[in-house]
């Protein structure tokens, strides 16, 4: 397959803004949501970059009904559910199912590492068994350098062959490309769909049969990337490629997610989108200004500043 049947190529786990009290901003969210949207960049909300593990499950739920209370398409959604607690990620995903998303995003529980394969597919059935419902779709969620806990092979196998209508894909943070396509090679032509978690990765994935990627990177530079997932097989490709890769160079360069909330602070005006939730912080001025100089260097533009610029001035 070349292309995902439930979601467009390029998803961005999107970035989780906080108001001066330090709560979800749901209007900041909704306004960022929109417009990754109008990028062709779904929605993989409360994903790693999310802050998702900062947040509670009620702080989750809120804000998922605030995008869909707003009308934008739970179509576009693949909500993260996964979490360390099964009654927790039960909760958020029969939520997500209900509300009409078309699937999620499922961290293993990954507190205790160095567990077992049967230990994690106990708990994707325990998930999938109690939501029991036939519209659940689950993309399993890879991050071994994050969670420290990853995803086998023969474990998605395994979980494909128990819940073949159900288990749709894959987000393969690993970094390690023999993994992503190992992961195409075994199981894509049946229908799964592997993306890869940077952008990086973008046109190998594509080339390999894969669906696309679901990056961090799109939080700023969604219309780039979603260009490259549209015209792969242009002549060009290999050249827009390499510009994602420079971008995205900039921002790794940082602590990622304080980097690009402080991208769309600094070119949307709303200096409220740079401040992070404990335990982690905000660039400091020096890094801020290395920041920006480097991203001013390569002509970079948050592609929805306006946007989100309209919003600032309605804050104040």
């Amino acid at each position: 397959m070349t292309s995902s049947s439930h979601f467009q190529r390029v998803l961005s786990p999107v970035v989780t803004p906080f108001d001066e009290s330090g709560a979800p901003s749901a209007e900041r969210f909704i306004r960022h949501c929109r417009a990754l949207l109008s990028h062709d960049v779904g929605l993989a909300v409360f994903g790693t970059n999310s802050e998702a593990n900062s947040l509670s499950v009620g702080e989750k739920r809120g804000l998922l009904d605030a995008l869909l209370a707003a009308g934008l398409p739970a179509t576009r959604m693949m909500p993260g559910t996964g979490a360390c607690a099964l009654p927790d990620t039960i909760e958020l995903t029969r939520h997500a199912v209900a509300s009409g998303c078309a699937g999620v995003l499922m961290l293993p529980p990954f507190y205790y590492k160095n567990v077992s394969d049967e230990g994690l597919f106990r708990a994707y059935s325990r998930v999938i068994d109690a939501v029991g419902d036939t519209r659940l779709k689950v993309y399993l969620y890879h991050i071994p350098p994050v969670a420290q806990v990853g995803l086998s092979l023969s474990l998605v196998e395994r979980l494909l062959k128990a819940y073949p209508g159900t288990i749709a894909g894959i987000k393969d943070s690993s970094g390690d490309w023999s993994n992503t396509s190992a992961l195409i090679a075994e199981f894509a032509a049946a229908g799964f769909e592997v993306f890869a978690g940077s952008e990086t990765f973008l046109l190998r994935t594509l080339e390999a049969g894969g669906a696309g990627c679901i990056t961090a990177t799109g939080n700023v530079n969604a219309a780039a990337i979603a260009q490259l997932a549209r015209d792969w097989r242009a002549v060009d490709a290999p050249a827009q490629q390499r510009r994602l890769d420079e971008t995205r160079a900039v921002f790794q360069r940082f602590p990622m997610i304080a980097a690009m909330k402080a991208a769309i602070a600094w070119q949307s005006g709303d200096a409220g989108w740079a401040a992070l939730r404990a335990p982690l912080v905000e660039l400091d001025a020096t890094q801020r200004a290395r920041l920006e100089s480097a991203l001013t260097a390569l002509g970079f533009r948050l592609p929805h500043a306006e946007q989100l610029a309209l919003h600032a001035g309605a804050l104040h």
